[in-house]
């Protein structure tokens, strides 16, 4: 029998290859939690696609809604740190707002087991991603599945896959900053 895992998904096209990897040794649920994403089309955008591909892939997808005081919430998480690059504090920070909130929900529907797509991006770093996930797991009595799901060619993998059910593919992780940083490049 398969382990039961809640998975963070913040795209489509980050599950893809990930959930390609994890479903012959897991029973996977999906979880959306991402009150990061700016502006709310893109957040609308996003949501959208990861629906339309859990059907195609018949997965569970749960929506954990999000309101303007979560949005609220992520901001004052990470605004100190808004000046920094990609991949530095602000990104450590906002992963973790979305870990806890993961490893919350599957304390309370009796999960054991969490994990994230989180990895499967060349620009986020993996060991930042298993050090919070493992945090956000320990504070709720959970296991974090460990992972880097960008090696041996899983990130190359996730463009052919999403290539081939046409997914929306963004240009920036998701938040305001990472928008803006996108945009001056």
């Amino acid at each position: 029998m398969k382990s039961k895992i809640l998975l963070h998904a913040c795209c489509a096209p980050c599950l893809t290859a990930v959930h390609e990897k994890l479903v012959d040794n897991f029973d996977i649920d999906i979880l959306w939690y991402n009150p990061n994403i700016y502006p709310l089309e893109e957040e609308q955008k996003r949501l959208g696609e990861l629906k339309r591909y859990a059907d195609i892939i018949k997965a569970n997808l749960i929506v954990c809604p999000f309101n303007q005081q979560d949005v609220d919430r992520w901001q004052n998480t990470v605004v100190s740190y808004a000046h920094q690059p990609e991949g530095q504090r602000r990104c450590s920070e906002c992963i973790y707002f979305r870990l806890k909130k993961l490893a919350e929900f599957a304390k309370k529907e009796k999960y054991k087991n969490i994990g994230s797509t989180l990895s499967v991006s060349p620009r986020k770093n993996a060991v930042v991603i298993n050090e919070r996930g493992k945090q956000a797991a320990q504070l709720n009595d959970l296991e974090f599945l460990e992972a880097d799901f960008k090696k041996q060619d899983g990130y190359l993998r996730s463009v052919q896959i999403s290539k081939e059910f046409e997914l929306y593919r963004q240009n920036y992780c998701g938040c305001i900053y990472s928008k803006k940083d996108a945009t001056k490049s």
